[in-house]
């Protein structure tokens, strides 16, 4: 069924999970994109990548994207020849902006466009197989949906149709967001070890009721972001992995920002209405006067997908 130099080329955002108090259930797309292209070929494979990962991503069929393209056209009982993967990455490594998640929908887009090149990307089973390989959905449930994303796990777990689960909601015209990525890397295995397995009951309460406002914050009222994002659950046991960046969120907050820890950090991302950017650019300044973070002003909203396809 394969025409050799069948290919399919697709942008997939990076995204920040957790958004403070939303720990594994919150997750916002941005306009921060990785590209990339396959090609089928007559035999073997060839691994390009510029950018991000350039000399550390593995070149050949165990790239994590060439290696979720096999499986999922397995999964339809299909194999390929050879293909030729060629990747600009943009989106860090390592920082909490969902590079993996990135990765793994990539490789799922371009499976679907290989296989089903003439039909719609089927988002839902996109979405189900993304998570089943990263587990957490937070993360690839933004990059799939685009925008803010609230995602839970199903209501029952004995029932049919338990497992994960998610909604895009609104996003206020007024909203950005600015990455302040640093230089050092965290493992996501290592911020999650540092987790406790009980938190307490006043914890609990007070997470719950500012994931509730930032809902309303980022549809309704950006103005309420500093109070939306506070947390209590995570950031502050992943202090000693990450100690620059929480001294970072604790400076802007205290310049009253909704500054919060990306993902499982390091990097930080702030949460504001647009009109607030020039004050937030001097409160940077002042935080952080050697420019260990580098700044990226961003806009949420944009989702997967495949921008080319030809036989």
């Amino acid at each position: 069924m394969w025409a050799l130099g069948r290919q399919v080329t697709v942008e997939v955002p990076a995204t920040s999970a957790n958004l403070g108090p939303g720990f594994d259930s919150l997750g916002l797309a941005l306009n921060w994109y990785d590209r990339s292209t396959v090609t089928v070929i007559e035999d073997g494979f060839e691994i390009v990548v510029h950018g991000e990962g350039a000399d550390s991503v593995p070149c050949d069929q165990s790239h994590l994207v060439v290696a979720t393209i096999l499986e999922a056209l397995a999964d339809w009982g299909l194999q390929v020849p050879g293909l030729r993967f060629e990747a600009t990455n943009t989106i860090p490594h390592g920082r909490g902006l969902g590079s993996s998640s990135a990765a793994l929908v990539a490789g799922l887009l371009m499976a679907w466009g290989l296989a089903h090149p003439h039909e719609e990307v089927d988002r839902v089973w996109l979405l189900r197989e993304a998570f089943a390989r990263e587990g957490h959905a937070d993360n690839v449930a933004p990059a799939i949906h685009g925008g803010f994303v609230i995602t839970w796990a199903g209501a029952h777990n004995d029932s049919p149709d338990a497992g994960h689960r998610s909604r895009p909601s609104q996003i206020h015209s007024a909203v950005s967001a600015v990455a302040l990525v640093p230089g050092v890397e965290v493992l996501t295995t290592a911020a999650r070890s540092v987790l406790p397995s009980e938190v307490p009951f006043s914890d609990a309460v007070a997470n719950a009721s500012r994931a509730a406002l930032l809902v309303h914050a980022m549809s309704q009222e950006p103005s309420l972001f500093l109070e939306a994002t506070s947390d209590r659950l995570h950031q502050v046991h992943r202090a000693e992995l990450m100690p620059k960046s929480i001294q970072l969120v604790k400076e802007l907050r205290r310049a009253g920002f909704g500054a919060l820890i990306s993902g499982a950090g390091p990097t930080v991302l702030v949460l504001l209405d647009q009109d607030q950017l020039p004050g937030l650019r001097r409160a940077i300044a002042a935080a952080d006067p050697n420019r260990e973070f580098s700044a990226h002003e961003l806009r949420p909203g944009y989702r997967a997908r495949i921008i080319h396809t030809c036989e």
